[in-house]
């Protein structure tokens, strides 16, 4: 009864709220495959956008919009774009590692229901610098927000979503006809999923794998050292919370 009285006076999620919170960002994936057929309900959609649309954006300019790909022929056009960056991408790539890459499942344009692109209108704030005078970026990382909430509220639901950055943004703008002072920020894979992979892809494929947390905390400045308590208890913590 007494901790649910702090709870509430504090503005905790109770025990349930907290551990549904951190199963979504621990359990979200990018998905690339195990997309399936069954459309994405708009009722669906609407929420997500709508958690989207809730992010944080510095000096509430919310500069996002939202693009709705469903025609098969244009997220088709889309895949060549993306096929032709991809060999673009290929020679950057150290040698010994190009064998893997070639493997990788890197989109799911066309085996998810519907493509989503997020875009940041970098002329909605012009007339008000509040939070951008010093740091011009801020309006493009605040759409990026959106895109984590987006996210996070489609793992909640049980929907996949995938990233795909391999695309040549200026071909892409021409392709949806996006205006010059608007960024497409992200391209999105989205639709039901079969499973959601314990692991990322890349790190199962041995691309890559998660950094010890405990070696990225710093101390008042960079590579600062100290905080030797915080960094034993970051290491002594698994991903998902003992209540999951």
């Amino acid at each position: 009864m007494l901790a649910d009285q702090i709870n509430a006076i504090s503005g905790c999620f109770d025990l349930a709220a907290q551990d549904a919170v951190y199963r979504a960002i621990f359990t979200r994936r990018d998905v690339r495959s195990h997309f399936l057929p069954d459309p994405v309900g708009d009722d669906v959609l609407a929420r997500l956008l709508l958690a989207a649309h809730h992010a944080p954006s510095v000096g509430f300019m919310q500069p996002w919009n939202f693009i709705v790909i469903r025609d098969r022929d244009r997220r088709e056009r889309v895949r060549d774009l993306f096929f032709a960056a991809r060999e673009q991408e290929l020679p950057e790539i150290a040698e010994e590692r190009r064998e893997l890459y070639r493997k990788l499942k890197l989109e799911g344009i066309c085996e998810s229901p519907l493509n989503l692109v997020v875009t940041c209108d970098r002329s909605r704030s012009e007339s008000s610098p509040l939070g951008r005078w010093h740091n011009p970026e801020m309006d493009l990382f605040s759409t990026v927000c959106a895109v984590q909430n987006f996210w996070l509220a489609a793992r909640a639901e049980g929907v996949g979503v995938g990233w795909v950055s391999i695309l040549e943004r200026d071909a892409l703008k021409q392709l949806l006809g996006i205006p010059d002072h608007v960024v497409p920020v992200a391209y999105l894979c989205v639709g039901h999923v079969s499973e959601f992979a314990e692991k990322p892809d890349l790190e199962r494929h041995g691309w890559a794998r998660r950094l010890p947390l405990a070696d990225l905390i710093m101390s008042e400045v960079y590579s600062g050292q100290g905080e030797a308590a915080l960094k034993v208890a970051a290491s002594g913590i698994s991903g998902l919370p003992a209540t999951g």
